[in-house]
């Protein structure tokens, strides 16, 4: 694709969090940009398609009206059942399709300098760690992410979970779960790590191994076993790690201090013996290695480390990972969090469990299908990582319509979490899932929202902030 001829692009599911900050990408680049969504005609999440309707996104019931010219590329998940009025429409016309996967490639692809970031989990975070590194290194940036960035909200940009920047640099999170990370060709390629989650193992080695040799320079955690055994397959390599003595990059040993809200260290660079103070409003082990990862892949684009540590202090984090909403006036804390998979999910708990008090961890799980993939692990991690006092609670799996088998749900996972020492509850709707919370959430309890592809959990948690 040349990015420079001016096209009109259709896309199907605008509002969701991959589709959004490409449409927002596209359009900043020049392209003539409109969409439909099923959350718009249901009436969800109103303010994000009256903001997109405001600057100038064209948006359409999802009947197929908006598709009027075979000119027109309509840009619809691989997934999307054949049935779904836009694709009837755009084969009624001829229009050319492109997935979300295959347009985000060709202009990743396009970029002088792009940085590709993969791994099964801290994708997001790193890939905004990262994007806010080159930013503040004069880079200007274009960023695709699948997250809310605070660092680049303002009032007239609300939804930040893209940056379109007018430098040669172009970073972006890239998904190993359809297989599409293999249709990008990075500068630089970060492997943060490599475990179950939408394919096999043999499968995840063979899409990662080949992410690291198609890049430039590859970049991977010393850390996890998986990843680290693909090391000899980058070009360039640089490795980073927090217990990996082997690292290049690394943490100096008791330099660590964790907190509930943020966390300092000591980044080592073990090529020269340099040490730099690092400072992050963000806690958690897996976050700390998310800055090391951050720090590395800027690193092998050309930013010193000490300036990429540096512009780490004022990294302000993401919507919804580990995202404190508030605490109430009887002393419960409410957080909102995007864990979906066992090693997010666990990510997360280990985060919660580091500081005293009880954990109540609603979990919406993010399909039937995941469901099937990965419950038993997702009912070990509930299972191991939480306490005898702690509670899981598990309403029914989101489903916004469609023909997928909705025969086993989550009710069975529960069953697992309690039948490997957990303690967990069934409640079928999210709503009386938010009842049951405020009748148990005790002074000192954090109660965390889990789960993905569901805007409205966000509001879920606000609205459980208010309740409390």
């Amino acid at each position: 694709m040349t990015t420079q001829q001016k096209r009109s692009y259709f896309f199907c599911g605008i509002g969701g969090s991959g589709m959004l900050p490409l449409a927002q990408i596209v359009k900043g680049m020049g392209h003539e940009v409109g969409g439909s969504d099923r959350s718009h005609d249901q009436g969800r999440t109103p303010e994000k398609f009256a903001w997109l309707e405001s600057h100038d996104f064209q948006l359409f019931p999802q009947d197929g009206s908006g598709l009027t010219s075979g000119e027109q590329v309509l840009v619809a998940s691989a997934a999307i059942e054949d049935t779904v009025p836009e694709v009837v429409r755009a084969k009624e016309l001829g229009c050319p399709r492109q997935t979300r996967a295959e347009l985000l490639s060709d202009l990743f692809n396009d970029a002088p300098c792009s940085l590709a970031v993969g791994g099964t989990s801290g994708k997001s975070t790193t890939t905004a760690m990262l994007g806010w590194i080159m930013e503040a290194a004069g880079k200007r940036p274009t960023i695709m992410n699948g997250a809310v960035m605070k660092n680049f909200v303002s009032p007239e940009m609300p939804f930040a979970s893209a940056v379109v920047g007018h430098g040669r640099t172009f970073v972006s999170e890239v998904d190993e779960s359809d297989g599409s990370i293999a249709l990008y060709r990075p500068t630089v390629a970060l492997l943060l790590n490599v475990s179950l989650d939408h394919k096999s193992m043999d499968e995840l080695r063979q899409l990662f191994g080949d992410f690291l040799a198609v890049a430039d320079r590859g970049v991977v955690n010393a850390d996890d076993v998986e990843a680290f055994r693909l090391v000899a397959r980058a070009k360039e390599p640089l490795t980073f790690g927090i217990d990996n003595g082997c690292a290049a990059l690394g943490v100096v040993e008791g330099s660590m201090a964790p907190g509930p809200i943020l966390q300092t260290a000591t980044v080592v660079d073990r090529r020269d013996g340099s040490e730099h103070a690092l400072k992050l409003a963000m806690p958690g082990k897996h976050n700390l290695s998310n800055a090391l990862a951050a720090v590395a892949a800027a690193n092998a684009a050309g930013v010193a480390v000490a300036d990429a540590v540096a512009a780490l202090g004022t990294f302000k984090g993401l919507a919804r990972r580990f995202d404190i909403v508030g605490t109430s006036a009887n002393g419960v804390t409410v957080i909102d969090d995007f864990g979906h998979n066992p090693e997010k999910a666990r990510a997360t708990l280990r985060t919660l469990k580091a500081q005293p008090g009880r954990v109540i961890a609603f979990f919406q799980p993010h399909g039937y299908g995941p469901l099937r993939q990965m419950g038993h692990e997702l009912a070990q991690t509930f299972a191991e990582e939480l306490g005898p006092d702690d509670l899981t609670i598990m309403c029914e799996p989101v489903y916004f319509g469609g023909t997928v088998d909705r025969s086993q749900g989550s009710e069975r996972i529960v069953d697992l979490i309690n039948s490997a020492g957990g303690k967990a509850e069934y409640v079928e709707t999210r709503e009386d899932c938010g009842k049951r919370i405020v009748e148990l959430a005790q002074e000192g309890d954090r109660v965390v929202v889990m789960g993905a592809r569901d805007d409205t959990l966000t509001m879920f948690a606000e609205s459980l902030l208010q309740r409390l």
